[in-house]
């Protein structure tokens, strides 16, 4: 056995002790005992952390180095191709890489897997780092990118993932704009796309465009749900799902920086009061998921810093239109906007960590009109657009919510309880079906909601993540419906990341324009036209922008939050 396997083999006997410790000390407090009185379940985030005998990460001596990473939700899936969610791209990014990355805490590009790279027009050129291997002792190659890709998003692939298992985002980061792949011996690729699209790179930057092993693929099809093999800086050790752990050990043979800690485990507590306790007491290393009190906890902790920075998301309530008549009126859409106090929701509930949102894009984004003030709290405007709309005697509807804290909306429930409180007082009633994060995807991607809680975090910091990918149906024209601006869920090719089921075609035009358009002037001119009909025409509750907000405990070196991509755990060290 080389010294490579008995430094691994050690390293995973002593993290089981590590891990037994982390359960036992969590075990019993993960339960509802508090914070904004949510359920369990979720959140969005970043960040890591190492150390023990030396800042290299290395086994010195009998210890380990561990990070702790605490959230408020478990991971569905390994296999970034198989969720839109990010509590699996939190995950995913360690194990996994992308031919293109975003510097840590930046949007700006830089290399990945892939050492050049080069948009002109409708073609991509890149080529690719030599000597890095994946997981299984396989060296990265083209042939790897191509595999990936197929898998995604080509049904006549031997290895094609089926309809049922990919994500929606298959056809909107790659699958909508590659035409050809054309590989030149292992470290050569060109792309040929089918139409100018501005993005392109940084969607290849995103968790879910990171590279499979072809090899992989192939012994494990849809297994690779629970069996990642990537060349990230962490390989899986351990997927408990029974504890809703996730262990993952450093990957020695890592081509890039770090990792600096030997093992990482990602822990699920979830209520944010019980996981900003066991910050502050030493059993976490980071937090993510904060609502209002969980983050004065962490600020009045002696053991923990509270660290903050601008986030690039959206909260918001998505109307179905496609499934609620009274909802295809815009009318009683923009009465719903009016209803809702999403001011007091921010300052009150959202204790000052978010702002009010007016339109799909947030303000740091290119294409984000500022001219677009958020619809004002007028109970008595409400009304009298109801009422002009034949709906003056009011109407119910469902209103579908996740039980876990999401940095959007950190306090889930007490948010769908002030909605339905203030369209109460317009005569509308509000049933509230509050799910766990995982089974509401699948219900909201369905069509299955009335309207419904969601949020965003950018993927790229591109306009089109925002408002192509979130309100665009992405169907053939045909099947648009003229003078209709909503179509089907069980439409062929329907977008489900729609969840408002919306098909304006003046803003879907506009959209499409800015995706082949690369003069930046040219396209934030666009974007700020879509953004007021999107306002105007309001397929959603703008609710809130909110900060990154993320808990670090003391100990904790070379964190980086992030808006985009990370948790960079391999940059993290431990004192």
């Amino acid at each position: 056995m080389s010294s490579r396997d008995e430094s691994v083999s050690r390293r995973k006997f002593l993290g089981a002790a590590g891990g037994a410790a982390v359960t036992v000390g969590l075990a019993g407090c993960s339960d509802n005992d508090g914070e904004d009185s949510d359920g369990s379940d979720g959140s969005d985030g970043s960040d890591g952390s190492n150390g023990s005998d030396g800042s290299d990460g290395s086994d010195g001596g009998d210890d380990t180095s561990l990070l702790r990473y605490g959230r408020g939700s478990h991971s569905a899936t390994l296999d970034f191709q198989n969720s839109t969610s990010g509590e699996v791209a939190k995950v995913t990014e360690q194990i996994y890489d992308t031919l293109i990355n975003f510097e840590p805490g930046e949007s700006t590009l830089t290399d990945g897997l892939a050492s050049d790279y080069s948009l002109d027009g409708e073609t991509a050129s890149l080529t690719l780092k030599e000597g890095v291997t994946f997981h299984n002792g396989e060296e990265f190659t083209a042939q790897d990118f191509e595999a990936t890709y197929r898998r995604f998003v080509d049904s006549e692939y031997e290895y094609y993932a089926g309809d049922d298992y990919v994500s929606a985002y298959g056809p909107f980061t790659l699958g909508n704009w590659i035409d050809e792949i054309q590989v030149d011996g292992d470290y050569e690729m060109t792309i040929q796309l089918t139409q100018t699209y501005a993005p392109f790179l940084r969607n290849l930057a995103m968790f879910a465009a990171a590279v499979h092993s072809e090899a992989a693929i192939e012994e494990y099809g849809t297994d690779l749900s629970e069996n990642a093999v990537g060349t990230g800086p962490f390989e899986l050790n351990t997927l408990d799902d029974s504890n809703e752990q996730i262990r993952l050990d450093a990957y020695d043979d890592y081509w890039g920086d770090g990792p600096q800690v030997d093992e990482a485990v990602f822990v699920t507590v979830g209520e944010n009061s019980t996981r900003a306790q066991s910050l502050a007491s030493g059993e976490l290393d980071i937090i993510d998921g904060l609502g209002a009190q969980s983050s004065q906890q962490v600020e009045s902790a002696d053991s923990a810093e509270l660290v903050r920075t601008e986030g690039i998301n959206i909260g918001y309530m998505a109307f179905n239109i496609a499934a609620v008549e009274e909802f295809q009126d815009r009318r009683v859409r923009q009465a719903v906007s009016h209803a809702i106090n999403t001011e007091a929701i921010v300052n009150q509930i959202y204790a000052g960590f978010a702002t009010e949102a007016s339109q799909p894009l947030p303000p740091n984004v290119l294409g984000h009109n500022d001219d677009i003030e958020p619809y004002p709290y007028d109970p008595e405007q409400a009304q009298s657009l109801l009422e002009e709309a034949g709906y003056g005697d009011g109407f119910s509807f469902e209103l579908a919510t996740f039980q876990n804290p999401r940095g959007y909306n950190p306090s889930p429930l007490q948010t769908a309880e002030t909605v339905a409180s203030n369209l109460g007082e317009v005569g509308i009633e509000v049933e509230i079906n509050q799910q766990s994060f995982a089974p509401f995807l699948e219900y909201t991607a369905q069509g299955r909601h009335d309207a419904c809680f969601l949020g965003w975090y950018t993927d790229n910091a591109d306009p089109d993540n925002f408002a192509y990918v979130l309100l665009h149906p992405q169907v053939e024209e045909s099947e648009l419906t003229e003078g209709q601006d909503w179509v089907s869920f069980d439409t062929e090719g329907y977008n489900t990341s729609n969840r408002s089921a919306w098909a304006n075609q003046e803003y879907m035009d506009l959209v499409e324009e800015g995706q082949q358009t690369t003069t930046e002037s040219d396209r934030a001119e666009l974007y700020n036209e879509a953004m007021q009909i999107a306002h105007d025409e309001a397929p959603w509750v703008y609710l809130d922008y909110a900060e990154e907000l993320r808990g670090v405990a003391n100990r904790v070196n070379g964190f980086q939050i992030a808006a985009i991509s990370g948790p960079y755990l391999n940059l993290v060290s431990l004192e």
